[in-house]
Parts: C-alpha cells; structure tokens; sequence
C-alpha cells in the first residue's frame, strides 16, 4: 500500500478514493459514507472535495473526490466494517499519517535548514560542471545533449530513492552532496581526460553503484519507507487545485 497519505502547506491528508481502494469497496460507498456523516466530519476541520473528470461508456463524467485529514480519515474508517482488507489498510494509514507528522518536525528543524542549503550549495557547484558538459557533448556530436542536466539529476535522485529535494529527510539530504559531490568531480575529470560523453555517465553511475552498496543505502530506503511515500506524492499534491467545502 504506497501513496496513502499526502502533504500540502504542512497539512496532511488523504483522500476518499484512496480510503476506498484501500478498504477493498468501491468509492460509491465510502461517497456516501461521508456524506452520511458530514455533519460529524466537518467537527475535525473543513471537508473538502475537488470534481474529477473520468471516461465512461456515455462519455465524460465527473465525481466527487473528498479530501480527508487524520481525524476525518480516522473517524471515517472506524465506520466501517473490520474485515481483513479494512484493519490492514487501517494500520497502514495508521503509519504513514504519523511518518508524515514525523517528516513535517523534521524540515521545520534548523538541522534539516542547514542540510537542505548544503545541499543546494553543492547542487549550484554541480549545475556549473553539468553546464560545461553539456557543450562538451555537443562538441561530440550529441543532439541530445540539453538533457544531460535531467539525466544526472535523475540518477542522483534514483540512487538516493527521492524525487522531490525539498521533501528529503536530513540524513538523505546529507547524502545527496555527498553523492552530487561524487558526480561534480568524475564529470570534471572525465572532461578533462577527454572521455567519450557516454563512458563519462557509466563511470558515474559505477561511482554512485559503488557509494550506495559502501553506505547501505537500500537498508536506509526500507527504514524510512513512510518518509519516502513523500518523495512519490509531494509533487502531485502540490499541484491540487484550491478544494471546495
């Protein structure tokens, strides 16, 4: 169960489909489940919904999709039946609403300002060398060479197992300069050893295999699976339009 809980301005939420698949019904129910219950959802704060297009058979159709925080999802899950599916998913969003809590303290800690700035310290000192090559590899023949920026980014980003750099734990933040620093200096070197473009990405990718298996890294992935579901929904959820009551 990944991308169950999601965080916008520092709030965090869930979503009607998402208590819906979760619970193994269909949204239909849990629709009417909260609008049952309105009156007694709306004490936990405001009830939000947004209208969403879908394709039917009859062409385009649009359904209310609610946006729930904790204690609506809370309140509106224990309305429903224990089955297995249910006190599963229970559990789960259970865990990831406290690992978003958690994350939130977190970023609004100077230890988190301070690694985050770093970071971006050594993200402008990598953006220098990732320009350079990018002419370096036109020089080369690339046509596809204004892509360079995103390709390292992404390969630095997948190492780490983040998408979003503002959505970083300290300790994944720690290491993303690290593993950027990797990068700035074997990007360098390449060019100046006059490397093909091409070996110069492969001998960074071997160089950020090599830090990932030395640092454990896949071991801190798993430890912190609830902080990372904030890398995979931190993006979409900033993009939600203004919710309606």
């Amino acid at each position: 169960m990944n991308d169950l809980v999601m965080i916008k301005s520092d709030e965090v939420y869930t979503t009607s489909e998402i208590i819906a698949e979760g619970a193994n019904v269909d949204h239909r129910s849990t629709y009417l489940l909260i609008e049952k219950y309105k009156v007694e959802l709306k004490e936990f704060g405001r009830v939000s919904f947004e209208m969403i297009p879908f394709e039917t058979n009859g062409g385009i159709q649009n359904k209310k999709l609610y946006y729930l925080n904790e204690e609506q999802a809370t309140f509106l899950i224990s309305l429903m039946k224990n089955t297995k599916p249910v006190v599963a998913f229970k559990k789960e969003l259970v865990r990831q609403f406290f690992a978003m809590r958690k994350f939130i303290m977190e970023r609004q800690s100077a230890q988190w300002q301070i690694a985050r700035q770093q970071s971006k310290l050594t993200r402008s000192a990598e953006t220098d060398i990732l320009q350079q090559l990018v002419e370096y590899a036109k020089r080369q023949g690339s046509r596809n060479a204004d892509k360079l920026y995103m390709v390292y980014t992404k390969l630095v980003n997948r190492t780490l197992g983040i998408r979003n750099r503002d959505t970083a734990t300290v300790q994944q933040l720690n290491f993303l300069s690290l593993l950027e620093n990797i990068l700035l200096h074997v990007v360098e070197d390449g060019m100046q050893q006059e490397l093909p473009y091409k070996q110069i990405y492969t001998l960074c990718k071997n160089h950020m295999n090599q830090f990932a298996s030395i640092a454990y890294l896949s071991d801190i992935r798993i430890k912190e699976k609830g902080v990372h579901l904030l890398q995979q929904t931190h993006a979409r959820a900033e993009n939600v339009p203004c919710f309606r009551t």
